[in-house]
């Protein structure tokens, strides 16, 4: 999430009560969580083993829970609890309001879109030339969805993220400002659900087409030429790079990085990142001439063990 202005090291501490260390005209441009972060931006670390990745990271301002010593041109801000006072910052500069009525402020709709009149249409949306948004589709706040697009009925695109801190009272929401970004000539299937990004943007490329009942988590970024068949499910701050091929039911785990022309054959877990222009299959997914070839020793696993009497 980009600030509408620059705010100065003292100005974005004295907002939460924290002390910090670094020249207090140190600006700030940005607010990122760690998967998506610039230059410019602060980002929020509270676990020692995610402390040098925040300190190494682009970001040039930290908000940490440990005293230190900050990385050359990088400032710190000192919190009992960085989650917090991270969603406290993100919520004063893009707070949440309910759209009333099926259209938000600040909606976009090229003359030559078709949307049916049941679409809810939240704040800051915008729909690009000859695209269709079909019966049913809520489009949240921050959607912009490119030329010659097609939206099938009762897809939800920019719900919250699935992102929570444990607490001792229960698990505390992290709060989601973020933005969808949608590339021109996609085609999305019913039912689909795609979360925003959580500060940053959840990103789908030119010509990709997904299946019906398709799940895409928050910050994941898809390549151009991205096939996904019905109830593929991909988990947050996923890389999907150009002409990746993922079959029904695929799911993915966080994080990961799956390289241009990968195929990924159905009901297959994919656990690690993948290197491209291989065909995979299983869980975990695996090279397919590999995977066949265990399958088939496997097959043969009970006649050996009679024939050695066990």
């Amino acid at each position: 999430m980009k600030l509408t202005r620059a705010h100065s090291l003292q100005e974005i501490a004295a907002m939460i009560g924290c002390e910090f260390e670094g020249n207090p005209a140190h600006l700030i441009t940005g607010i990122n969580e760690i998967h998506r972060v610039e230059p410019g931006d602060l980002v929020f670390v509270d676990h020692p083993k995610y402390y040098d990745k925040a300190l190494q990271s682009k970001a040039d301002t930290i908000l940490i829970n440990q005293r230190v010593q900050a990385p050359d041109g990088k400032a710190l801000i000192f919190s009992d609890d960085p989650f917090r006072d991270y969603n406290k910052l993100t919520r004063h500069f893009s707070p949440w309001s309910m759209t009333i009525g099926n259209k938000g402020q600040a909606v976009s709709i090229h003359p030559t879109a078709q949307v049916h009149s049941s679409v809810i249409l939240g704040n800051n949306v915008s729909i690009g030339e000859g695209s269709i948004i079909h019966p049913g589709v809520v489009l949240y706040d921050q959607i912009h969805i490119g030329k010659n697009c097609i939206i099938h009925a009762n897809t939800v695109l920019g719900s919250d993220a699935f992102y929570y801190k444990a607490r001792p009272t229960g698990r505390e929401k992290m709060h989601s400002c973020g933005s969808l970004n949608i590339d021109d000539e996609v085609e999305i299937g019913s039912g689909c659900t795609i979360d925003r990004g959580v500060s940053g943007a959840t990103h789908i490329g030119a010509g990709s087409k997904i299946d019906n009942a398709v799940h895409i988590g928050h910050d994941t970024i898809l390549g151009k030429n991205v096939l996904l068949a019905a109830q593929v499910g991909i988990a947050g701050c996923v890389n999907i790079e150009d002409n990746v091929i993922l079959w029904g039911q695929v799911g993915v785990a966080s994080g990961l990085t799956i390289g241009a022309q990968a195929v990924v054959l159905g009901q297959s877990g994919i656990t690690k990142s993948l290197d491209g222009g291989i065909t995979y299959f299983g869980t975990p997914a695996e090279d397919v001439k590999r995977k066949y070839r265990e399958l088939a020793v496997l097959r043969k696993l009970p006649e050996a063990i009679a024939h050695l009497g066990i």
